[in-house]
């Protein structure tokens, strides 16, 4: 059975050594002193480990079945969800005012990242949860505040997002759920969502839904939609549930993976819904869930690969295959360890150097949300929203790459369900195709985020790189050649794409969106040069302060050479992708293909 170990020590040196947040000015992070986070880190590391993981795998063999209308949940599930809440988890980031902890949201993501990593499926019945806390947060009355907000904090009450219907999905304008207006200021929602995930269960007493439907007489398309609140069962005034509402599920979706979370068919007939924020503006509250899903599912993209990596890592260490070719390493064996070949060592050093790049990318995403929503700073939430297509999509994929990369280590047991890592590749695959697609993430990034507020945001990631680039220059003639120099050269892929896309952009549209894939990859290879070269920059000053962990921080810059060397030097062959232009891409028509 395959097993997991919270990265504790690399959260913290994420958390202290590079973010430096304790040092930070956002409100809440003067709190987070080393032992403050690490006894949160390492209380978060016991129910992972310990609770979580072993039950990853019931959760893919068992799988959720609705039975007479009621969706049940692997065995076990319910017992660790109690934990989970009695543990205060569910609420870390949530606000006070409503029974949360008030910890910043960097917090909320490393210890979700360990969640993620132990049992995704599992994970995601809370993080739907908090996702719909934030949207009523954000949009709701101050009564639907009262009613909702106490019970989701809790997860006595837990929260889902319904989007998708069979017909559209990412074009939500095209949708057919209607939501007729009542005299009492309710509506009655009629439709059907498709791939609703944690739709229904049996581990909360209530699932609120947060549904887009029109308002008949409204806008067309994407402007005529609105957000609603259609409770599975009605609240009474005084918070007591009451009757039952006409919402049920159609049937649980046979999946690739993620089978230990219920995703549901959801059926409205004339349900009762209430209005979130103002008619035909639903799009605005729902994006309040959606970014932070899309930062969410990047996390869940590198937790896999995370995870997968830890136990390839150990597979490798143990498993006996030939012998090196510079000399028996194992001689009273009779072979040596897979990891002394030259290319299993390649396929774990890439997995590596992708896992701890990815996660000081997301935990300083993560950093800049909570300075965004702290300090109400614009230039922070900017820089955010046009990073977010680029976590979500670009750690998705190499995410799942990595997982099957680790798979293969294996060789044919990887293959086998008993070794457990097909089920980290098949979970890891959905988060490539929920919260928007990639291909989606990418023009989005490409089509509205490069140009929002006239560029402002892209060229500001521009002056960081190049502003850093400068600051540590001549310190040390190594780390100029190992990390600013490739990083240089990276980002100046990054912007002559950019410069190619404005200049051929408006001559023809597809010569941008043809290469908008390769530009959400090669922004994330800058974003992870970014970030290791920040990272081996802390590394070297622990190890010039003496003391301390040093194997710890050779590693870490050895781990992050290998990126610099053999990973980030892929921005050039995206930047030849990216000129080629649309005219092969486009060469064919759709008839020969």
């Amino acid at each position: 059975m395959p097993s997991y170990k919270a990265p504790v020590t690399d959260q913290m040196f994420v958390l202290h050594d590079v973010l430096k947040i304790a040092e930070t000015d956002i409100p809440g992070y003067e709190d987070l002193d080393r032992d403050t986070t690490a006894a949160i880190l390492d209380e978060a590391a016991k129910l992972a480990e310990n609770v979580l993981a072993p039950l990853n795998p019931v959760g893919d063999t068992e799988g959720c079945k609705l039975e007479n209308g009621v969706v049940r949940t692997p065995k076990g599930f319910l017992e660790a969800f109690d934990q989970m809440r009695e543990g205060g988890w569910t609420a870390l980031d949530c606000d006070p005012e409503y029974g949360g902890q008030g910890l910043p949201y960097v917090v909320a993501t490393a210890v979700g990242e360990q969640f993620s990593a132990a049992n995704m499926a599992f994970n995601m019945y809370p993080g739907l949860t908090h996702g719909a806390y934030s949207a009523i947060h954000a949009h709701g009355s101050d009564e639907q505040k009262a009613t909702f907000l106490p019970k989701m904090v809790t997860c006595e009450w837990t929260g889902t997002m319904n989007l998708t219907e069979p017909h559209c999905g990412t074009d939500l304008g095209l949708m057919r759920t209607k939501a007729v207006p009542q005299d009492d200021g309710s509506y009655k929602i009629t439709g059907q969502k498709i791939f609703i995930s944690a739709g229904d269960h049996d581990m909360s007493e209530n699932v609120i839904h947060l549904v887009l439907a029109k308002i008949p007489g409204g806008p067309e398309g994407i402007k005529g939609v609105s957000l609603f609140i259609v409770p599975k069962f009605l609240v009474n005034a005084d918070g007591s549930l009451g009757a039952r509402n006409a919402v049920s599920v159609g049937k649980i979706e046979e999946k690739m993976g993620i089978h230990g979370n219920s995703t549901c068919v959801m059926n409205y007939d004339e349900a009762t819904g209430y209005l979130i924020g103002e008619a035909h503006k639903g799009m605005r509250a729902m994006f309040t869930m959606m970014n932070e899903a899309r930062l969410g599912v990047g996390l869940q993209g590198y937790a896999q690969a995370d995870v997968a990596f830890q136990n390839a890592l150990e597979y490798a260490k143990d498993r006996l295959q030939g012998r090196d070719v510079t000399g028996t390493k194992n001689p009273d064996g009779p072979a040596d360890p897979l990891i002394v070949h030259p290319d299993i060592r390649r396929n774990l050093m890439d997995q590596k150097s992708f896992v701890e790049g990815a996660r000081a990318f997301v935990y300083w995403g993560a950093q800049m949300i909570d300075r965004a929503h702290k300090k109400n700073d614009a230039d922070a939430d900017g820089l955010i929203s046009l990073l977010t297509p680029v976590i979500k999509g670009f750690l998705t994929d190499r995410g799942f790459e990595c997982a099957t990369n680790a798979q293969q280590v294996y060789g044919g047991h990887g293959y086998i369900e008993e070794w457990g890592m097909s089920q980290f590749a098949r979970d890891a695959r959905i988060a490539m195709i929920y919260e928007g697609a990639n291909g989606v993430q990418a023009l989005d990034l490409v089509g509205r985020k490069l140009a929002q507020d006239g560029g402002k945001h892209v060229m500001a990631f521009f002056d960081m790189v190049k502003t850093f680039i400068a600051e540590n220059k001549g310190q040390d003639d190594e780390f100029d050649a190992a990390f600013l120099e490739p990083l240089k050269a990276a980002s100046k892929d990054l912007q002559t794409a950019g410069m190619y896309f404005m200049a051929e952009g408006m001559k023809n549209p597809n010569n941008a969106l043809s290469g908008s894939y390769d530009f959400m990859h090669l922004f994330g290879h800058v974003c992870l040069g970014l970030m290791w070269s920040r990272m081996a920059l802390a590394a070297k000053a622990k190890l010039a302060e003496g003391g301390g962990d040093t194997a710890f921080y050779e590693t870490k810059i050895a781990t992050g050479r290998y990126y610099m060397a053999r990973s980030l030097p892929m921005t050039a062959t995206h930047l030849s992708r990216i000129q080629s232009g649309a005219d092969t891409v486009m060469a064919l028509d759709a008839a020969n293909f």
